[in-house]
């Protein structure tokens, strides 16, 4: 249930920080013991509003109260951009204002993690029986060998979807792809590139958030207490050990104690920015900024990743009337026929998406739509930074996107597959013109290629799961190495980002969470 701020206890067994899309996991799976009380803070505001419930009013989330507003910092690899970077603020984090698509990750990525941890609970075939028997709940094609039912989670084929959406698939196939049903079925252990209608998290026309497909049903549980506009401003450590947290409510700071532990699901920016701010992170930083140091990770806020995308626009033959989350088909792809699994990851917007640096070059027509296409194993890493001591201090993001010169080539793959696909013959109906890039080459598209640049706002690794403490910074158990009572559960542990959107992802790492804290208190439900 939620309470008031002067109504919060002093003490509870373990506290949640962030009800994203890992954190609502773990706090509904841990208040399932009804004798641990759970406290659940969020800085943000409710999910009580319209443009969360309806899926084709996410973009009006950006810039709103429910948006951390982040921006990098000016990049010369942009042309001298700042790149936004958004972030969900609110009960169920991102999954309360994204583009709804379910993307469970491919073979490489789980058994990647599983190789550099040493540990096969994160191994594809692990993740995939979690996926099946704890968390999915689908409503598509049955397919029992790959697809979960009566999970928290419900999982659909967009209803109805546009045209537009079929015809992005038959395009795709066209130019050598394979049509498939989902790309989370089988098509998540193929090599090559597969094209689909887009799995989301629709319920009946409402958006079903991870919040409220994990939290919603058991808020009135008596252990479990949600608070929003609850900034954590630090956690509090005593001999090595968290604590509790100081929590800044109606501009008042209160001290709340863990008895067991602080579990930190906050994302990859605003998560090690916490930990910098009580003393855990790289020594050297933290003692010129007068933080004292609790442990010495070199690791936090490095190995930053995100997937950055780049938006071709075509004018659209006749308006286009936007369904379901906007985007109802997307596609995997190889830049190269050499590697062992997808590297670029597109979809299809009923609508024009471009920067506005490009779209005042180009110009936008009043009726288009886009394929947006990003590297899905980017080789650039960026890092965070703290520039204070305070919550509200903004932290300082090096994106490092494009920074790597394979990232350039792998993108101006991207859009030549993305023009491929745009001007197919399976297309030609819903388009007029190829308003960007067009023809550009060389140096001319370069630039194209920088001013493009964007997000899918799927920022990860900053807090990389590993065995070694000097390059990695929690343990495979999402232990924070070297101390105690402390475990992190978002995106940031991803050692290397997922190939598709990261919600679902978030959603094994919360269960995982939860697991290991059941298993390191020896939990019981009743």
């Amino acid at each position: 249930m939620t309470i008031a701020c002067e109504e919060l206890s002093r003490s509870y067994d373990v506290i949640v920080c962030g009800a994203g899309s890992s954190g609502s996991v773990v706090a509904a799976r841990l208040s399932a013991h009804p004798d641990v009380r759970v406290l659940l803070l969020e800085a943000g505001p409710t999910d009580d509003a319209a443009t969360v419930d309806d899926p084709l009013r996410w973009p009006e989330n950006l810039g709103s109260e429910r948006d951390w507003g982040f921006a990098a910092e000016p990049d010369p690899a942009l042309n001298g951009r700042a790149l936004p970077l958004s972030m969900g603020k609110g009960l169920g984090g991102g999954s309360s204002v994204n583009v709804l698509a379910w993307v469970r990750g491919h073979r490489s990525d789980w058994d990647y993690l599983a190789t550099v941890t040493g540990d096969q609970r994160w191994s594809y075939e692990a993740v995939l029986q979690l996926y099946r028997e704890r968390i999915e709940d689908w409503h598509g094609v049955a397919d029992p060998g790959y697809r979960g039912a009566g999970g928290p989670m419900y999982v659909s084929p967009p209803r109805d979807p546009h045209p537009i959406a079929h015809a992005l698939c038959a395009a795709a196939t066209s130019i050598g792809l394979e049509t498939v049903d989902s790309i989370n079925g089988a098509a998540a252990e193929r090599a090559a590139g597969v094209a689909a209608l887009t799995d989301t998290i629709i319920r009946d026309g409402p958006r079903q958030s991870v919040y409220r497909g994990y939290v919603t049903p058991v808020r009135d549980r008596p252990n479990l207490t949600v608070r929003t506009a609850a900034t954590v401003e630090r956690l509090v450590v005593r001999a090595g050990r968290v604590t509790g947290v100081v929590v800044r409510i109606d501009g008042v700071e209160r001290e709340v104690r863990a008895s067991y532990e602080v579990v930190v699901s906050l994302g990859a920016i605003a998560t090690p920015a916490l930990l910098m701010r009580s003393g855990i992170g790289d020594a050297d930083l933290l003692t010129r900024l007068g933080v004292s140091v609790v442990a010495d990770l070199p690791a936090v806020g490095r190995n930053y990743q995100d997937h950055i995308a780049f938006s071709c626009v075509w004018e659209a033959a006749v308006p286009l009337r936007p369904r379901n989350n906007i985007g109802e088909s997307m596609f995997l792809a190889r830049s190269d026929d050499s590697l062992d699994s997808p590297d670029l990851l597109g979809f299809l917007p009923e609508a024009p998406l471009t920067t506005p640096g490009n779209a005042t070059r180009f110009g936008l027509p009043e009726h288009a739509w886009s394929i947006f296409i990003g590297l899905s194993r980017p080789a650039s890493r960026g890092r965070i930074e703290i520039s204070g001591t305070a919550a509200a201090d903004p932290p300082r993001i090096m994106s490092g996107a494009l920074a790597d010169p394979a990232d350039l080539r792998t993108a101006r793959a991207a859009v030549r597959l993305a023009r491929d696909i745009g001007n197919s013959e399976a297309l030609r109906t819903f388009r007029r013109r190829e308003v960007m890039p067009g023809s550009l080459a060389g140096a001319g598209l370069d630039t194209f290629l920088r001013d493009a640049a964007s997000t899918f706002w799927h920022q990860s690794g900053t807090a990389a799961m590993g065995i070694d403490p000097a390059v990695s910074v929690v343990d495979p158990s999402l232990a924070v190495h070297g101390v105690q009572g402390l475990r992190v559960a978002d995106a940031s542990v991803l050692t290397r980002i997922t190939t598709g959107n990261t919600m679902a992802p978030c959603v094994v790492i919360g269960e995982r969470a939860a697991q290991s804290a059941n298993d390191a208190h020896g939990f019981r439900r009743g």
